[in-house]
């Protein structure tokens, strides 16, 4: 009987329960929230009933997390790696304002409001009126106008949060990078927990109040005069199934407008975004804690470690290579049992764990070289099918029967009519000249002259095309200096260089630099855990690989040109830095672990001095004050006495200051 196949558990089967983990915790939290919530919804007419969470509170506790639940299970299904990739937040915008997710976001975050403002409604004590129907004269119901107002005030601001935020990309998913432990560094590892949570306690509470107010405000003094009419139409053609209420959808005369009123739709506002920010604070940081379980990586509970680990890397999801290859680094740093391990574990199909890994990883850096070498270049066609030309039949001994109608009269003998006919089919298929090809010359000729007679010399030259397109540029110009506006179109340099880099649609930058990072530091560690040696025949590609991709990341940043539309002519990148830095980082370690052995392993003075030309950090240049544009008349933001100048001096001065950007146009 054959032995029994040890099944090998997938990366994802321990990547997968991790998360749910850290799901489970974030709502372990937002419940809580909801329970301190609902405890200041309560009436506390006595000392201990509002604090049992069995009974009235706890209905309440649960329906104001049910109101949280639809965001719970949208920043699950929206989560993403990565920032949005785009030359300008104009391409972002096109992008991403037409799709199902910004449609699917918006219509979650408004029902989350309105679930959350009927557990509002319905938690008001009776004396403050918040009921949808009053009773007067009598048995006579009515739609009590408070509640609509309530209710429209959260819809709005469930609207304006789901703008936010899809604008503001919380889906993202923030990992983390492993760099290299310097001397005095203690061996603390980042836990992302609760504690930063609190930290940011009083962050969450003042933007929840700013948004809870503005979006009130608003409402209050311009929305709702014109939703009012549509809304009160809504609400009575809904309860009019269950109550008799009058037939007329004609609101009041009044609203009843108040302070009070005012007071309590902020308070409600600020209810509800207290649970929305802290949630996503809570993801964020839950998400982001490194790919550990009780202080081990998460491949460590399965039967074969490495093999896990190595499927983790070669998945084609995104995320999960992602957090293998955060795990990766972390075991090449801080797990020396492990790390051992990798070196030993070379029985194996595929080849040996050290092989695998350094294919994997060195594939992930060579893909920064491929983007930089295929920038600009239109994409590759795809590979033409080749023809397959039709089998001929086979010839014919005998002809085939003619088809002719035998009992046609006979064709006419040639003569007069019959070039009669020929002249007549002649003229109809050839016509000759259209009247386009007659009239279009001459009337071109008129419109010459009528221009010669009414025009002079200077508006002639005024509608060239090179200064209809001067005027079009100082038109762009305008736009783009704009305050507000401008920004949207702009093509910094630094969004377009990391678009470049990174790739489209999402860059995630921490794939890269792990990556990095674990090439080295295990290459390093090589030298006293590797007892078989075969690490070393991968040194010098490694090495030489590192100075090539840096070298070109370096010569791309220095010869990227500025778009035209970027007013500030930085040529700063924060991401890319941060990837410069960790290839310079690992690339310093390898030629401090290995130049003595050059030699041995066939690295010539050329590759040993331009791999250490590639591996110097360059000074970052200090911070100069960002000139501003000098406007066009008054296109964009001008220090006081600038602009005061400006004006004094007149058009002149102005059309003196826009001579150098409209040369940068051109």
């Amino acid at each position: 009987m054959p032995p029994a196949v040890v099944r090998r558990a997938p990366y994802k089967d321990f990547l997968q329960p991790a998360l749910q983990r850290r799901f489970a915790s974030t709502t372990g939290v937002l419940l809580a929230i909801a329970y301190v919530e609902a405890l200041t919804l309560s009436r506390w007419n006595h000392l201990f009933l509002p604090w049992l969470p069995i009974g009235l509170p706890g209905l309440r506790t649960l329906a104001i997390f049910g109101s949280i639940l639809p965001i719970i299970i949208l920043r699950i299904a929206h989560s993403h790696m990565g920032i949005r990739t785009s030359n300008s937040p104009f391409d972002t915008f096109c992008r991403t304002a037409i799709s199902f997710a910004t449609l699917e976001t918006i219509i979650t975050f408004t029902a989350s409001a309105w679930l959350f403002s009927q557990t509002y409604l319905f938690s008001a004590p009776a004396d403050s009126n918040l009921g949808w129907i009053t009773y007067y004269s009598g048995d006579r119901a009515r739609l009590n106008e408070r509640a609509l107002f309530y209710t429209v005030n959260l819809i709005i601001l469930g609207v304006v949060q789901g703008v936010l935020h899809m604008s503001m990309d919380y889906d993202r998913m923030l990992l983390g990078t492993v760099k290299p432990r310097r001397e005095g560094d203690a061996n603390v590892r980042s836990t992302a927990g609760w504690e930063s949570l609190g930290e940011w306690a009083p962050v969450i509470v003042v933007r929840a109040f700013m948004l809870s107010m503005a979006v009130a405000l608003v409402n209050y003094v311009v929305l709702y005069h014109f939703l009012r009419r549509y809304a009160w139409s809504w609400a009575l053609s809904f309860f009019r199934i269950f109550y008799s209420l009058p037939k007329s959808n004609i609101p009041p005369s009044q609203a009843p407008w108040s302070v009070w009123m005012l007071g309590r739709s902020i308070w409600a506002g600020f209810l509800l975004c207290l649970l929305w920010y802290f949630g996503d604070m809570a993801f964020r940081l839950q998400l982001g804690k490194e790919p550990l379980k009780n202080n081990q990586p998460l491949s460590a509970e399965s039967k074969d470690p490495n093999w896990s680990l190595l499927n983790g890397l070669k998945s084609k999801k995104r995320r999960v290579a992602a957090f293998a290859m955060w795990e990766l680094a972390l075991i090449a740093r801080d797990f020396d049992v492990r790390r051992q391990a990798i070196f030993q574990d070379i029985d194996r199909k595929e080849g040996p764990v050290w092989s695998q890994l350094y294919v994997i990883c060195l594939s992930v850096i060579k893909a920064i070289e491929e983007r930089i070498d295929n920038y600009g270049k239109p994409p590759t066609p795809p590979p033409a099918q080749p023809e397959v030309t039709p089998q001929q039949p086979p010839p014919r001994i005998v002809q085939p029967p003619r088809n002719d109608n035998v009992w046609a009269p006979a064709p006419a003998p040639k003569g007069l009519r019959n070039s009669v006919g020929k002249l007549i089919n002649d003229v109809v298929t050839s016509p000759g000249k259209t009247p386009v090809d007659v009239y279009l010359p001459e009337a071109k000729k008129r419109a010459l002259e009528a221009t010669d007679r009414l025009l002079t010399k200077e508006q002639k030259e005024g509608l060239m095309s090179t200064n209809v397109n001067g005027l079009f540029q100082i038109l762009a110009f305008k736009v783009i200096s704009a305050p507000i506006i401008g920004p949207m179109f702009q093509q910094l340099f630094s969004r377009r260089l990391t678009t470049a880099v990174l790739g489209q649609p999402y860059g995630e930058l921490s794939i890269y630099t792990n990556a990095a990072y674990a090439l080295s530091k295990l290459a390093v560690s090589s030298l006293t855990e590797d007892r078989y040696g075969n690490v070393q025949r991968d040194v010098p590609a490694l090495i030489r690989t590192f100075t090539v991709v840096i070298k070109k990341l370096e010569r791309f940043h220095d010869t990227l040109p500025i778009h035209w539309t970027d007013l500030n002519k930085s040529r700063e990148c924060a991401e890319v830095d941060e990837l410069l830095d960790a290839l310079k980082d690992g690339l310093g370690e390898l030629i401090a672990a290995f130049e003595q052995y050059s030699s041995d392993l066939r690295l010539t003075r050329a590759d040993m001095r331009l791999a250490k030309e590639a591996a110097v950090k360059k000074p970052k240049p200090a911070e100069a004050p960002v000139e501003q544009p000098r406007p066009v008349d008054e296109a964009g933001p001008v220090p006081r006495p600038v602009a005061a100048a400006g004006a004094a001096a007149g058009g002149v001065a102005a059309e003196a200051n826009a001579q150098p950007e409209m040369q940068q146009l051109r």
